[in-house]
This record gives C-alpha cells, sequence and structure tokens, in this order.
C-alpha cells in the first residue's frame, strides 16, 4: 500500500500578525501681506501684479500674488487674489485660506478656506507653479468703500496646509519609560548634604549647599565663588540680614526651579507659610539675582494681598521694582472697607519710614478710586476749585508738610466715607 502524503499543520504560533496605518496630516504656516499705498498700485494693468515675499512652509516656496486691476480683462472690475507653487517640478497638495483683514476692530473679516470643508472639497493639488485663487476676488467699488481698506492700507493673512502621508507599523515592543526624576534627585541631594563643599550660616542655622549648583543657578554666587575676587576656596559664608526660612526656600529653588511646599520648609507648622516668608524672598530673589522666582513671588503677593500686610508688601514692591504688585497695593489699600485697617496695621509705620513718598502715591490713588471724596481736598484749598487743580496742589502742599498731615488727610478719606 503506498503512501499518503500529508498535510502540514500550521499552528498560530507560526503566523507572524503584522500591521500598519497610514497617517495623513498636513504642515501648516502663516504669511502676512501688507499693502501701503493701495491707491497708487490701481492702473498699473490688467494681468500685472505684486506680490508678497517668498515664504516657506512644508518645505516648499510659496508666494501671495494681488492683482489691482484683475487678473483678465473679464476681472478688470475686480482685484484678483491668488497665492502661487513657486517651487519648481514638483506637484504638492494643500489646503489654503485667505483672509482679508477688517480694519475696523468689528473681525468682520473676509475668508475664504478650504479648511472648513476638507471633506467636501479635499485637498487641492497644484502644479509647479501653479496657483489658488479668486480672479474676482472682490469687486473693487465695495473694497475701496469698505473697513478693509483703511489709510490706504490692506492687510491679507494667508495660511498654507502642506499634505504629508506617512506610514508607522505597529511596535512589537512596550517599554514604559519613567517621568523624570530629576529635581527629587536634586532636592534628596541639598537635604542629604552628600558632596557638599560650603556652609551658609544664617542667623543661628546651618545649610550645607554645593558651589557648583548655587554658582549655575545665581549670578551673585558665581561671582563670589568664581569671579575675579571670588574665592573658590571658602567653605563658609556668613549671610547677613536673612531670614533662615527664606534662605531655606531659596535653596530649594535654586536645586529644583520649583516655589517650595509648605511641608519642606515648617514640617509639622504649616501655618508658618505666610505672606511674610514670600516677602523676605521676594528680597532674597532680588538679592541673589534670580529673576524667575522674583516674578513667582511677585504673582504670589498679589494673590495673597491683605489689610495687615499689604503696607510692608507695598515697600518692598518700592523697593525691589516690583512695578505690577506695587499697583496691586495702591489699589487694594486705597479702597474705603480697607484704608483704616492698613493705616492701624504694624506695617504701615514701616511704610512711613522707608518708603515716606509712597503715602502721597496712596493719597492720589485714594482721589481717583474714590472720585467723591475730592471735595474734601477742594475744601482743604480753594473750595470751588475743579478737581484736577485740587490734585495738583495737593501735590505741593504734601510735598512741604510733615508726615501727620499726609496721615491726615488719609484719616479725612476714610472718616468721610463711613
Amino acid at each position: 500500500m503506498g503512501s499518503t502524503a500529508t498535510k502540514p499543520k500550521y499552528s498560530k504560533s507560526n503566523i507572524l500578525d503584522t500591521s500598519s496605518k497610514s497617517i495623513n496630516e498636513t504642515v501648516n504656516g502663516s504669511h502676512e501681506y501688507v499693502i501701503r499705498g493701495y491707491s497708487l498700485s490701481k492702473g498699473i494693468g490688467v494681468g500685472k501684479f505684486i506680490n508678497s515675499l517668498t515664504f516657506t512652509v512644508g518645505g516648499y516656496e510659496w508666494g501671495i500674488c494681488f492683482f489691482p486691476d484683475g487678473q483678465t480683462s473679464f476681472d478688470k472690475e475686480f482685484v484678483s487674489l491668488f497665492v502661487s507653487l513657486l517651487s519648481p517640478g514638483t506637484d504638492v497638495r494643500a489646503l489654503f485660506e485667505l483672509k482679508l483683514l477688517d480694519q475696523s476692530g468689528k473681525g468682520r473679516h473676509k475668508v475664504d478656506s478650504l479648511f472648513d470643508s476638507p471633506l467636501e472639497t479635499g485637498p487641492f493639488t497644484l502644479k509647479s507653479k501653479g496657483s489658488w485663487g479668486f480672479p474676482q476676488y472682490l469687486k473693487r467699488s465695495v473694497l475701496e468703500n469698505s473697513n478693509y481698506l483703511k489709510d490706504d492700507c490692506l492687510v491679507i493673512h494667508c495660511t498654507v496646509g502642506v499634505v504629508g502621508t506617512r506610514v508607522e507599523g505597529r511596535k512589537h515592543y512596550a517599554i514604559p519609560v519613567p517621568p523624570s526624576d530629576m529635581i527629587p534627585s536634586f532636592k534628596s541631594l541639598l537635604e542629604s548634604g552628600t558632596g557638599s563643599d560650603v556652609t551658609f550660616q544664617v542667623g543661628d542655622k546651618l545649610f550645607k549647599a554645593h558651589k557648583l549648583v548655587v554658582a549655575t543657578r545665581s549670578p551673585v554666587f558665581k561671582a563670589q565663588f568664581f569671579g575675579l575676587v571670588g574665592n573658590p576656596g571658602m567653605n563658609t559664608v556668613v549671610i547677613e540680614d536673612f531670614d533662615p526660612i527664606a534662605f531655606k526656600a531659596m535653596l530649594l529653588f535654586l536645586y529644583s526651579d520649583e516655589f517650595p511646599e509648605a511641608h519642606e520648609l515648617f514640617d509639622s507648622d504649616p501655618h508658618c507659610t505666610s505672606t511674610v516668608v514670600v516677602q523676605h524672598l521676594l528680597a532674597a530673589a532680588d538679592r541673589f539675582d534670580l529673576a524667575r522666582l522674583k516674578l513667582i513671588c511677585e504673582a504670589k503677593l498679589c494673590e495673597e494681598v491683605a489689610a495687615n500686610t499689604v503696607a510692608i508688601t507695598l515697600a518692598l514692591a518700592e523697593q525691589h521694582h516690583c512695578v505690577q504688585l506695587k499697583t496691586v497695593c495702591l489699589n487694594f489699600a486705597a479702597r474705603p472697607e480697607n484704608l483704616g485697617a492698613v493705616m492701624q496695621s504694624e506695617g504701615f509705620a514701616y511704610l512711613e519710614e522707608s518708603c515716606p513718598s509712597l503715602l502721597l502715591e496712596l493719597l492720589e490713588t485714594v482721589a481717583e478710586v474714590d472720585k467723591e471724596s475730592s471735595h474734601i481736598f477742594n475744601r482743604k484749598r480753594n473750595g470751588n476749585s475743579s478737581s484736577s487743580n485740587a490734585n495738583t496742589g495737593l501735590r505741593g502742599l504734601v510735598s512741604s508738610c510733615s508726615e501727620f498731615v499726609v496721615k491726615y488727610f488719609l484719616l479725612c478719606c476714610e472718616s468721610d466715607r463711613m
């Protein structure tokens, strides 16, 4: 009996599953084309155009062409507008948008776009040196009597989206990549003191640190340790007139580039994380040239402004040139419901001593916030003089009188509002 051939058996494990996907996407870019002296471009002739500079999107060169007298004789009552492919020897599929800006501020722009309806029309294919646009874009008489034309100027925005396709295969691996641990690692380096080569003495507290780290982050420390007159062999640095908690907070920022959390500064006493610490930290940031930390502190103090702390914050804003913080403090302190409490706060005495000129600015802000109080100023001087004259006279009066008189004026404002 002859042998019979057996069919090979295939197991599922012998079959290789594969997959791939095509991803169609656009690379977008925009160009603004401004035409100044539009009226001077009229009359150049039908079929003649002015054009933008060349711009690149998706690896191809493009330009905008504007025909003041129309592209052809059939279009001579219109202006024509096109976006042109300038790269030679290739076909490009793309989406386009031409937007003529409404210069009245009402936002009623003239928009013609393929981006809004790609499913209906699909991308437009341009041959080399081809163009997309409108021979009869807008009637010239309509254009010249519209808000699109202002001061003899037109503004055109053009957006091009070049279509490309890429193919991806299925990945046969899955390697989870953990998030970066650089910040916790640097914080651990600071807390452990491993490899530290300098100790900062702040009051009765000692802080170990690394010269290279603090010098990299602060230009002041860089000059102190590695500058022309610096001393890289310095092992101990005494920091005068500095709050230890604020210095610890600054070190944490130097090592992490993050504003420290409450538990990192005060352990089990989170109530100590007050505006006072941020005030000290603002001064520290300015002293050691830490621009980012200074802005963070300024933002936090703007958010935490309160009647019992605003006077000191205002003085700090003036001393450390924080313009926005100063404005926020002045406007807060000048409110009728806040002024009395601000003047009775401990910080108001510090404000008088450290920045007496701010009392005048506060007084002026009171007048601006509450226009009804202007009659108080008028009574002090000329009775029926105008508010502006009163403010001008007030500036001269305050500059020549004692701080007591300034406070008297502020108290008058407060009592008049109650």
